[in-house]
């Protein structure tokens, strides 16, 4: 074993670990997790530990059962509010087939499969996101109304705040798990908070955004509170969503910056954010893969509802933040679409993906849009070329089926599962009848 293991192994004992959990993701990002114990970490180095994959969405075919979890030792940490008494440990895993072949269905494979092909051509790519949720008073009862911790504002300083104790507590954590937290404050919502994770490659990212799910729930739950990174838990507030930067290096320089350009932003960065444009209609089922994804979306609350890209313009999809020119290094994009609650594997992956598209292709950056494209008429759009984005998760996964860059990005077996699985989502959805109906049809017929 490598001296990562043997570092693990000596942590475990001088700490005093009883139990390890191995972390995993399904297709949909929900956080699955198994214990085992110190006397079984040599083992799960080795050989992996056995899981019956057929339980968990996504990961298997029904024939195909049987699958191995193997531990990323990079990834080891206590989990800080199991305590330092009788502490517990936790790694990120690796899905593997029997014979230890890396899983086709494991959305961590689809993210190290992406970043392979970046590195071919000398491109490592790396993430910063700003994420947003809500915290309600406990209990959650679906049918009765929300009720938020606070009612403050953007940037509130709430004297004595829930939810000031409430960052606190989760950022103490997140660091004490050496996950660097950039800053943290109430969001435009009630109740709404934000957490900015420092910039990483975005392997190390997605783990940390799964973490800090996690670490936000747990918290939120040990404050008699409830979390949700819900796209739009309440009609008539802001939608939660996860503005993440998105940057390449070459050789250890920014691939985005070029001194002297517009916005500082070089002619890989444009074909870059060219490929995140064109292909948008087919990844946006992957980066808003819910039903309720789309109300956020078609909010009018500085969520993007139209593909275009801008300098000042916080209605865009991708927006080019001001950059120092003294700095290289801040020249970035931030793509402005993604939900708090999407699969952070599979979402940075078809990013990566059509981005590289963009770069292999040469796209042409169309002109950016500055204007709030919310207050533009539809000609005015239309004849700026600027293109809606599919306003619900039915025609998001028309885009996301005929899509080639999709199937080849997600793999044949990841890119099945999420089609069927979110069609029956909305079929599901589709057949419900709402208050909403109830209340404006009932009387009226």
């Amino acid at each position: 074993m490598g001296h990562l293991h043997d570092d693990v192994i000596r942590t475990v004992s001088d700490r005093d670990v009883r139990f390890i959990r191995l972390w995993f993701c399904d297709i949909a990002g929900t956080l699955k997790s198994i214990a085992i114990s110190p006397a079984d970490l040599e083992n799960a180095f080795a050989e992996g530990i056995g899981i019956d994959g057929s339980t968990i969405e996504g990961l298997t075919r029904s024939y195909e059962s049987d699958m191995l979890l193997r531990p990323d030792p990079a990834t080891f940490e206590l989990l800080a509010w199991r305590g330092d008494t009788n502490a517990t440990g936790r790694m990120m895993c690796d899905v593997l087939t029997p014979d230890g072949e890396p899983a086709a269905s494991d959305p961590r494979r689809v993210l190290k499969d992406t970043l392979a092909r970046a590195e071919e051509k000398g491109l490592e790519f790396s993430t910063h996101p700003e994420i947003e949720f809500y915290l309600f008073e406990e209990p959650y009862e679906p049918s009765q109304p929300l009720r938020p911790i606070d009612h403050a504002g953007y940037f509130d300083h709430v004297h004595r705040g829930q939810g000031q104790d409430f960052r606190r507590a989760a950022i103490q954590h997140l660091e004490a798990m050496n996950i660097q937290v950039e800053y943290s404050h109430h969001e435009n919502g009630p109740g709404q908070n934000e957490i900015d994770l420092r910039y990483a490659d975005a392997l190390t990212t997605a783990d940390n955004i799964v973490t800090l799910r996690t670490v936000v729930k747990e918290v939120a739950l040990s404050m008699n509170q409830v979390a949700t990174f819900m796209p739009k838990p309440m009609i008539d507030q802001p939608g939660s969503g996860m503005h993440t930067h998105l940057s390449l290096f070459q050789g250890g320089k920014n691939a985005f910056h070029e001194p002297g350009a517009e916005y500082g932003l070089s002619r890989l960065g444009r074909q870059f954010i060219a490929g995140l444009l064109r292909h948008a209609p087919e990844y946006v089922a992957v980066t808003n893969q819910w039903v309720n994804s789309y109300k956020r979306l078609w909010g009018a609350q500085e969520a993007p509802s139209y593909i275009c890209w801008g300098h000042n313009n916080r209605s865009a999809l991708v927006r080019v933040p001001f950059h120092k020119p003294t700095k290289g290094t801040s020249s970035r994009v931030e793509f402005r679409g993604l939900d708090s609650s999407a699969n952070p594997y599979l979402a940075f992956a078809v990013l990566l993906s059509a981005g590289l598209a963009g770069i292999e292709g040469e796209y042409e950056l169309p002109e950016g849009a500055e204007d709030a494209v919310w207050d533009l008429t539809e000609r005015e759009r239309r004849a700026m070329g600027i293109e809606p984005l599919p306003t619900d998760l039915f025609r998001a996964l028309e885009g996301f089926e005929g899509s080639e860059l999709m199937a080849s990005t997600l793999g044949e077996q990841v890119f099945e599962f999420f089609l069927r699985d979110k069609r029956q989502e909305w079929e599901r959805y589709r057949e419900q009848v709402t208050l909403y109906e109830l209340r404006s049809t009932f009387s009226r017929v």
